[in-house]
């Protein structure tokens, strides 16, 4: 019997018939043919900056369940809701003391410019929070702009030098991030002038590619040597985080902790990043949705929650997304690609040269090419004058103020008088996944998935 031609919803086996031919393959869609073709007439994998483009599960799928009759919302203009936080308690002498739980992620001198360097630190200093060196070192107006500083260690080792370990405010040992773990930075030759040149002991205008791993250690116990060095250097003076890129984050969070850090850095797969290969950004770690609820119970279970303070970082974008991640027991969030975009990141403006780049504005990821238009991760003077470092502070200031109030509301509207006072009982998530990730009912029910 001749097999019948199925019919479209119109009724059409012609239109049908038409539609099978040329109906696209689910496993090698057109942009999967378009870099299959890309990598045969290259030969390279894809190198690109900003972070993962991918859908995935985010914050966005969990929802907070404000107060009714079972519990009081407070006031908005009469009750207070606090939100400061100290990091360092467990055995820094100077633990810092910040006005907001929302930081400035690591971002080198090198992958931002000077102006967006500055920005940053004054932002920082006029909301009561920190901002970090990033690989490369540390330059004299993050410092002075900067009341209170982080410095980064990373496998590289650029730039580092005992007098600026003394003059930061805590230091990041950085072993992960979380567009690249267990890869090393890049930075491409044509952002390296003479000046980065010089601060990485580098040739100017060649490519640098950093490594994987430190050099001096290869475990938890070589790291506690390598922390305890630090202390000395310091006087045990300035807290010691450690940051992790979200992995194995149940392990890697308990190695930390084993290996004396103050805080843990735990950056999703979200984080951005200056340069990377592709398949980084897109196929390597988990999302930082379900990398929050492993590294809190890894640290009740070593009854160390709260003691070793929780940053966390990757996707953060709204006053919204911190709650969020408070409620699942973080101490802080920490913000390095929504940062840039309030300093005009893919900003609608000099269309003209993101045409030149092959993009347009709110797709654009050349970070690494140093031709950034808005003048943000460049170190052409051309394209670094249109950002200003006032106006880029004021901007800055803005946004996090913004995130602020949001977070104090929705914390007040679930009759919270401090934000760490957010509990995960205050939420439930609107998918399965969400659910299970975030250890939250779904919707309507008392069900957690993986949990009975």
């Amino acid at each position: 019997m001749t097999q019948q031609p199925k019919e479209t919803p119109d009724g059409n086996p012609e239109a049908y018939r038409e539609w099978l031919a040329t109906r696209p393959s689910h496993t090698f869609p057109k942009s999967v043919l378009a870099e299959i073709y890309r990598a045969a007439d290259d030969g390279l994998y894809e190198i690109r900056g900003f972070g993962a483009k991918r859908r995935i599960t985010t914050f966005d799928d969990l929802l907070f369940l404000g107060a009714s009759m079972s519990r009081y919302p407070l006031e908005g203009y009469r009750e207070r809701c606090d939100t400061n936080v100290v990091i360092g308690t467990r055995f820094a002498k100077k633990p810092i003391e910040l006005k907001i739980p929302i930081t400035f992620a690591g971002m080198s001198f090198g992958a931002l410019g000077t102006h967006a360097k500055e920005a940053l630190g004054r932002a920082a200093t006029e909301l009561g929070t920190t901002t970090t060196t990033g690989d490369g070192g540390m330059t004299d107006e993050e410092r002075r702009s900067s009341k209170t500083l982080v410095y980064q260690v990373l496998p590289s080792r650029y730039g580092l030098n005992p007098d600026d370990l003394r003059r930061c405010d805590a230091i990041e040992v950085v072993v992960g991030q979380g567009a690249k773990p267990g890869g090393g930075g890049m930075l491409l030759g044509q952002k390296i002038n003479a000046r980065v040149a010089k601060m990485r002991t580098l040739p100017e205008g060649i490519d640098q590619r950093s490594a994987c791993r430190h050099p001096d250690w290869t475990g938890p116990d070589d790291l506690e040597i390598k922390i305890n060095e630090l202390r000395e250097i310091t006087d045990w003076e300035k807290p010691i985080y450690i940051k992790i890129g979200a992995t194995r984050v149940k392990y890697d969070v308990q190695l930390a902790v084993k290996s004396g850090a103050d805080a843990i850095v735990l950056d999703g797969m979200q984080g951005g990043t200056a340069a990377t290969q592709d398949v980084f950004i897109e196929h390597v770690g988990i999302p930082t949705l379900p990398a929050v609820r492993i590294a809190v119970e890894a640290l009740q279970e070593m009854d160390m929650h709260r003691k070793v303070q929780l940053i966390v970082s990757g996707g953060i974008r709204s006053g919204a997304d911190v709650a969020k991640a408070l409620a699942l027991g973080a101490d802080v969030c920490s913000i390095g690609t929504a940062a840039l975009i309030a300093l005009g990141c893919n900003k609608p403006m000099y269309l003209e040269d993101y045409h030149k780049l092959g993009t347009e504005p709110g797709s654009c990821h050349h970070c690494h090419t140093g031709r950034c238009p808005v003048g943000v991760t460049t170190q052409i003077p051309e394209y670094e004058q249109r950002l200003s470092a006032d106006q880029g502070a004021r901007w800055l200031r803005n946004y996090v103020t913004t995130m602020l109030l949001e977070l104090q509301t929705i914390a007040r509207a679930c009759g919270k008088n401090h934000v760490h006072n957010l509990e995960p009982e205050d939420m439930v998530a609107l998918t399965v996944e969400a659910a299970a990730m975030a250890g939250v009912p779904l919707a309507g029910t008392s069900w957690i998935p993986g949990r009975g």
